[in-house]
């Protein structure tokens, strides 16, 4: 069931001429909106980011980077980094006034659309009662038992508040359950900015071209052992040379964070077995794909069921979220159930488990994968057409509402492979898309997002301007 990264891309062969049921309509001035102390003029002007320039410039003065993620200064695409003002649906604005169809999802939890006026109105209702108790409170149960029934994986689940915070603590469990200490991650994939993971690292790493960060210590990566994704042998030539010492094996199950790089056919099937020949856990982090390629993760869709799971994004319902589990038996090692301890003073708070119990249930509506696996797949189609049409090297992939392209012949099937593209014309492709009012992540090594919300006219829209811009640079 991979996906393919072949030069023609995967296509769904549907055209957007069909009505999706998924396509919902929206309002700018529908559900609820703060207005900041920016105004924004709704009527249509040439394309300018001066607002945003005076507010990053500003921003650079109080945050590194003007920034509190690194991705988003826009370091390797070059230009002025937008200042976002409001979303809705499939859209966002900045504070120029300056109206975009979004393809990055706050970076993947808006998969039912942005500012979904169903979850708001829940919020709205359980901000009355209040934000944060520092107790338990049902809804925690109510999001629990959808994660439980949904994931193959999870028969218990420890919710936290971001995706690093949850593999922090699926790395200690797994330690903790093997009493072994050596992991193998693969080049490329990101499981978040704690030190253990911090070796060969994917996302804002990868896009910043940065070696392993300045002040993680030696003894942090000491036991973390790294190989290719899609490459059996090296995995199998790590356990041998490691026999007995190996706690884990951890990985995303399609890369998003070295750009869209999908499992070759039988590679997952192949760490399944050898993790349990040789005793240790398989541990997908699923903070991306988790509900996104299927209700049930990546898991389900490929049939491969890994001993434990991380969550995040989805979950949430665009709150800060995290969340890992897997079988009973090692999930009771954690404290107060077991010796190993982890805590957080927000985790399971009222608002992120009530927006992630209205995400779930929007998600559930019959037809919901089928409609994001269409839209995404004319999209991606639309994409590799007019970049082949215009004489460009371009290849690229989608699984349900996951896609991604690298401007190279392809075929993609790891880091190194990524690495080939030509991130300088990526560079100037997303300057141009952005300026037709197009938002792709700023990075060619990051993956796209659609939404249950985007419709036909925005793809149409976008491959429209794709092929505008592709064939001026």
């Amino acid at each position: 069931m991979a996906a393919s990264m072949s030069g023609v891309g995967v296509g769904s062969g549907i055209s957007c001429s069909a009505k999706l049921s998924k396509a919902l309509p929206f309002s700018r001035s529908s559900g609820f909106r703060v207005q900041m102390t920016v105004s924004v003029e709704n009527k249509k002007k040439n394309y300018t980011l001066q607002k945003s320039e005076e507010a990053f410039n500003a921003a650079k003065n109080l945050m590194p980077g003007g920034v509190n993620s690194p991705v988003r200064a826009f370091n390797t695409v070059g230009g002025q980094p937008i200042v976002i003002d409001s979303v809705k649906g499939s859209h966002m604005w900045d504070i120029d006034g300056n109206e975009y169809i979004d393809y990055v999802g706050s970076w993947g939890p808006a998969i039912i659309g942005h500012a979904d006026d169903e979850v708001l109105a829940a919020l709205a209702e359980t901000m009355k009662k209040g934000t944060s108790f520092g107790a338990p409170c049902l809804p925690e149960n109510v999001l629990a038992e959808m994660v439980i029934s949904a994931v193959p994986s999870i028969e218990m689940v420890r919710f936290v508040n971001s995706g690093t915070e949850a593999c922090m603590g699926v790395l200690r469990l797994a330690r903790a359950f093997t009493g072994r200490e050596k992991i193998i991650k693969f080049e490329g994939c990101y499981h978040g900015h704690a030190d253990p993971f911090l070796v060969k690292a994917g996302s804002g790493v990868a896009t910043l071209g940065l070696p392993d960060s300045p002040g993680v210590p030696k003894a942090a990566t000491f036991e973390t052992l790294t190989a290719p994704i899609n490459d059996i042998s090296a995995v199998e030539n790590l356990f041998n040379s490691n026999k007995g010492e190996l706690a884990a094996v951890i990985l995303e199950p399609v890369v998003g964070n070295a750009g869209f790089i999908p499992p070759k056919p039988d590679f997952l099937e192949a760490l399944r077995c050898l993790t349990k020949e040789n005793g240790a856990l398989l541990i997908f982090d699923e903070v991306m794909t988790g509900f996104r390629l299927s209700y049930g993760g990546a898991q389900e869709y490929f049939g491969i069921t890994p001993d434990l799971t991380t969550l995040g994004k989805i979950i949430g319902g665009g709150l800060p979220v995290g969340a890992y589990g897997g079988k009973r038996e090692i999930m009771e090692m954690v404290a107060p159930a077991g010796p190993m301890y982890q805590a957080g003073t927000l985790s399971g708070n009222p608002l992120a488990m009530t927006a992630g119990i209205q995400t779930l249930k929007r998600l559930k509506e019959p037809g919901t994968y089928e409609n994001l696996d269409k839209i995404t797949g004319e999209l991606v189609q639309g994409i590799l057409d007019a970049g082949k049409k215009t004489g460009h090297a371009i290849c690229g992939g989608h699984i349900s509402g996951m896609f991604g392209f690298f401007f190279t012949e392809g075929p993609v099937h790891n880091f190194d492979d990524a690495k080939k593209s030509d991130t300088a014309k990526f560079a100037r492709f997303y300057r141009g898309m952005l300026a037709e009012g197009v938002y792709f992540a700023p990075s060619q090594f990051e993956a796209g997002f659609t939404s249950m919300a985007h419709s036909c006219e925005d793809v149409q829209k976008t491959i429209a301007a794709a092929e505008k811009v592709l064939s001026k640079i």
